[in-house]
């Protein structure tokens, strides 16, 4: 049996991506902007049924320049989910604004709109310092997993917030068959290395204003104003996609559903596994799928709490599948408990951090084979044996 490291998620190339890298090496369109750019642009509106993208360097690039186009600034707040990953805050600091972090309902593990409330009332009423209404809220699609999009618009609603919606993990993910990312004023998605699909590196920003996405491009191409000189009146960014990389994302897109599918089948072969690891007296539960939901299942995710699986922990299930040259990962360290971050605000339910003292992330990757799941069982019977 092959010691390959197994990875949680790596790239997985489909038939036509070097084609298209190809036609763009061939037609010496290896600049920033090019045809593949405006056709992956074209993909992601279609797929997503949105009006408008702006393909970009990263997803916190999209989350970065929204925030600008949402003229967030030095001392805003910004409501945000606390369990994700550093990239959903960075551009919040970038701008001088203080996030105020949002914990999880227990149902999706994302934002809970009860403590979103909560926080609202507490701006307003000047618990953070000074009584203001936040600038925006950024809730996340955590591990592919929907958001309770209808219970967070209510409230962004009510009292005229913007949302911008971190889908970078939930790419084909919809909530009551509307695509994530686009419930919000806008919404980013990411194509890292490690995502769905992927660009090698790369995100997209999606809106259905148009204004806002052209402003997107002209703050991504280093704000340069119309003028046969260099001539700038804003400060810009670096922030485009390039054409050669734009190619490979037209190859993903082509194959995004074979992705979703195989994602949601590996989920399906670890429901199966630890059904009957639960009938030996253990109680490892998986992040569940609520209805209206359908997640991309990007990653498998599994709770192992020591209390009722025999003193079995997260961490000796990572370690013994670490010394099988298995990848797996705990769960997001919530942002709150971040030492960068950790003198903000925070609204708390308790989930987010019980889940990441006791939640695993899974080999997920659409290319896992049924050796490599062979290897992982094995690994697993090893321990729950």
């Amino acid at each position: 049996m092959s010691t390959e490291k197994i990875w949680l998620s790596s790239p997985h190339m489909g038939s036509n991506e070097q084609k298209f890298v190809n036609e763009a090496f061939d037609t010496n369109w290896i600049a920033p902007l090019g045809p593949h750019v405006n056709g992956f642009e074209a993909d992601i509106q279609s797929y997503n049924h949105v009006a408008h993208a702006a393909a970009l360097t990263s997803g916190t690039a999209a989350i970065h320049l929204s925030l600008i186009l949402n003229e967030v600034g030095a001392g805003d707040y910004v409501l945000v989910q606390s369990f994700t990953f550093s990239a959903t805050i960075n551009p919040i600091i970038y701008q001088g604004a203080v996030p105020i972090f949002i914990d999880s309902e227990e149902d999706t593990w994302n934002m809970c709109p009860e403590a979103l409330e909560e926080a609202v009332q507490n701006c307003l009423a000047g618990k953070y310092g000074e009584g203001k209404l936040p600038k925006a809220i950024i809730p996340v699609h955590l591990y592919g997993m929907p958001a309770k999009m209808d219970a967070i618009m209510k409230v962004a609603n009510t009292h005229g917030i913007p949302v911008i919606e971190d889908a970078a993990e939930s790419l084909g993910s919809t909530y009551h068959d509307k695509h994530t990312g686009t419930f919000g004023k806008m919404g980013i998605y990411s194509f890292n290395g490690n995502k769905i699909i992927t660009t090698s590196g790369g995100g997209a920003l999606v809106s259905e204003d148009a204004d806002l996405i052209q402003k997107a491009r002209f703050l991504a191409t280093q704000a340069r104003d119309d003028a046969p000189h260099y001539q700038h009146s804003h400060v810009g960014y670096n922030y485009r996609l390039s054409n050669v990389l734009a190619g490979i994302g037209r190859g993903q897109m082509q194959v995004l559903d074979d992705r979703i599918s195989a994602r949601r089948a590996n989920f399906e072969r670890y429901k199966k596994y630890f059904a009957e690891v639960n009938t030996k007296g253990y109680s490892i539960e998986l992040q569940q799928e609520p209805q209206g939901s359908f997640s991309n299942r990007w990653l498998s995710c599994i709770v192992i709490n020591p209390e009722v699986n025999k003193g079995l922990t997260r961490e000796a299930v990572r370690l013994a599948m670490e010394a099988k040259n298995i990848e797996s990962r705990p769960l997001w360290k919530p942002m709150h408990l971040q030492p960068v971050f950790e003198k903000y605000p925070f609204v708390s339910t308790g989930v987010s951090e019980r889940l990441f003292d006791v939640g695993l992330c899974l080999p997920s990757g659409s290319n896992l084979t049924d050796e490599d799941f062979e290897r992982i069982f094995s690994c697993l019977d090893s321990i729950f044996s």
